[in-house]
């Protein structure tokens, strides 16, 4: 096992490096999970409870396919969950406090159920009550770095029930081959300098906001900073603003760097206030600069771009001289919430 840097003790360069492998891994671990037959022949919804790195897979999903699904990010279940419901629980580590809950409610209430993990306490209540489960399997990495295990293990749960064509998993598996991470680290290396000592604002199209979420938790829990992100068009109706300001008593405009992730494939209108927003900006003395994501369909873009942000939060790390896998606060979070 080759360590590129010391402060990276977890060698999480490597999990990055692997990322592709996960899709495959995590269809076959949900292989043969079924729901009892006649359960549910079609639900009403799809209500996906998870916590940060746990709901990126569902996140991800609502853009994706034209399903009728919610993301669910707290206790207990939304208002649209009913008896029609199929709620999936997602949690990497199967402790999650929020996530138990929303599944201890299904449970009581009777509704559709399956669960993805690798263990924990959800892998004993699954067990317990004879729920559906997927077990992701070791080597376990940070939750953050394994959105390719949870998404294509939920991806092959709906196909499994015929809410998914095979098309999707197909595209799925090609990305274990097509996708080569080592493509995008010195990019990411590169990124990471310029938005050294920075807070970085992540804006995208409102179709890949979720990515632009995705990166702003990497730089969160990876780099240990502070990041913004927010989509087009909505921004330019708001937080457009914002920058008006930014030379006088806020913050100096020198300690913000905005990274545009634009697809040029996106809708015209869309690339023009992609255009039109950042010469507004520049002209406020903010840096701003455009980086185009790369791939010949939607998923391919879609986890390229992650893993762009994988690499630039990592290398941030190693350019503050921190751990890049450790989560020292949010540790200590789930420690006092048990006590």
């Amino acid at each position: 096992m080759k360590v590129v840097n010391p402060i990276d003790k977890f060698n999480m360069r490597d999990a990055i490096l692997d990322f592709p492998k996960q899709f495959s891994a995590g269809i076959r671990s949900a292989e043969d999970i079924y729901l009892k037959p006649g359960a549910l022949p079609k639900p009403e919804n799809i209500i996906i409870c998870g916590m940060g790195g746990s709901a990126l897979p569902g996140d991800i999903l609502v853009n994706l396919q034209p399903l009728d699904v919610f993301v669910h990010k707290d206790y207990g279940l939304p208002i649209q969950a009913g008896n029609e419901s199929l709620i999936i629980c997602i949690s990497y580590s199967g402790n999650t406090q929020e996530t138990l809950s929303a599944f201890s409610e299904a449970i009581n209430k009777k509704l559709p159920l399956i669960t993805i993990t690798t263990g924990g306490k959800l892998e004993k209540l699954a067990q317990k009550y004879n729920i559906p489960l997927v077990k992701i399997p070791p080597p376990f990495i940070p939750p953050r770095l394994a959105i390719g295990y949870q998404f294509s293990a939920l991806i092959k749960i709906l196909n499994n029930h015929n809410f998914l064509n095979d098309k999707i998993i197909e595209e799925i598996l090609e990305l274990s081959i097509k996708l080569k991470p080592e493509k995008w680290e010195n990019q990411g290396k590169e990124i990471a300098k310029k938005i050294f000592k920075k807070i970085p604002i992540i804006y995208t199209s409102k179709y890949f906001q979720e990515v632009g979420l995705i990166w702003k938790n990497s730089l969160n829990e990876t780099a240990k900073i502070m990041a913004i992100t927010n989509y087009f068009p909505e921004l330019n109706h708001n937080e457009i603003v914002g920058f008006w300001k930014i030379n006088e008593t806020q913050i100096k405009n020198e300690k913000l760097f905005v990274l545009i992730l634009r697809d040029r494939g996106d809708n015209p209108q869309t690339l023009k206030q992609m255009e039109i927003t950042k010469g507004l900006i520049k002209k406020e003395g903010v840096e701003i600069e455009f980086i185009d994501i790369e791939g010949k369909n939607t998923l391919e873009k879609i986890f390229s771009a992650i893993i762009l942000g994988y690499f630039t939060s990592y290398w941030l790390a190693l350019e503050y001289g921190v751990d890049p896998t450790l989560v020292k606060t949010i540790e200590e979070f789930k420690k006092r919430l048990a006590s």
